[in-house]
């Protein structure tokens, strides 16, 4: 995320719930430790997996009936699995997690959050392997003629704060006013009610929002060629091979193409 702040947005609140992995803790495992099959990955907490990420960010991880779910909370439980326990996801405002804060804090192990791999946040955070191809795009209310970003001179243009987006409009929607949203929640309801003219985020979760808003479309995508990876602390080396193996294997096996096919409704190109 593919994530200023504006005086409207409303405070994140951190949550901790429970992800889908296996149910059964161990509870004879000293703190920093796992009970899984790779004994030498440290984590934050006995017997958990934890997973930072920013809510909502539908169809990869977002909240219902109580339950985290996801795109990526399907992979990360791969992971968990692997490791040999369960998976907690811990919402967060998203600049903590591409900023490194969350992990340098001891926050979270890992964070599957729609995020672009990028060079300055590689500064900060190691990224998995890619694992989802992604670009941005221009969300608009159907019949508003605003079909690229030279449309927008003068006009509102929603962002979410520390995404690729906002740093996409920045530089080339010079003539649009940005208005700027802590998250993908308040951005495409600020589209929706028409405090902005216009909405930039990935696709993937656009398209998806707009199967329901049928009176809004996606006008225009703009190549920027983005991939997903699951971000972690620097130097976690152990971790990291532990989650581009299940990335791997999952690909190989064809499960990859299962859990892709069940939250787009399709299979991967």
């Amino acid at each position: 995320m593919s994530k200023l702040r504006v005086l409207a947005v409303l405070p994140a609140m951190a949550i901790a719930v429970a992800g889908c992995g296996d149910s059964n803790t161990p509870g004879s495992q000293p703190s920093g430790t796992n009970a899984g099959a790779a004994p030498n990955v440290q984590l934050v907490a006995s017997g958990k997996l934890t997973n930072c990420t920013g809510l909502p960010y539908k169809p990869f991880e977002y909240e219902e009936g109580g339950k985290v779910i996801g795109f990526d909370i399907d992979l990360v439980d791969l992971v968990a699995k692997k490791l040999g326990v369960t998976q907690d996801v811990i919402d967060t405002p998203f600049d903590g997690i591409q900023s490194g804060a969350d992990f340098s804090a001891g926050k979270c192990d890992l964070s599957s959050a729609g995020m672009t791999i990028t060079d300055a946040r590689k500064q900060n955070i190691d990224f998995s392997d890619p694992y989802f191809d992604a670009t941005q795009a221009l969300l608009v209310k159907k019949g508003s003629g605003i079909d690229d970003l030279s449309k927008l001179s003068g006009k509102k243009l929603g962002v979410q704060n520390s995404t690729t987006g906002q740093e996409y409009a920045t530089k080339n929607a010079s003539g649009a006013n940005l208005v700027v949203f802590e998250d993908l929640g308040l951005l495409l309801t600020a589209v929706e009610t028409g405090q902005v003219d216009a909405g930039i985020n990935d696709n993937g979760v656009l398209y998806d929002w707009i199967k329901e808003k049928t009176d809004f479309e996606v006008s225009k995508e703009f190549d920027t060629g983005e991939q997903y990876g699951i971000g972690l602390k620097k130097g976690n080396a152990e971790l990291l091979k532990v989650i581009n193996e299940v990335l791997a294997e999952a690909k190989s096996s064809g499960q990859y193409d299962t859990i892709y096919e069940k939250w787009f409704g399709k299979k991967p190109e």
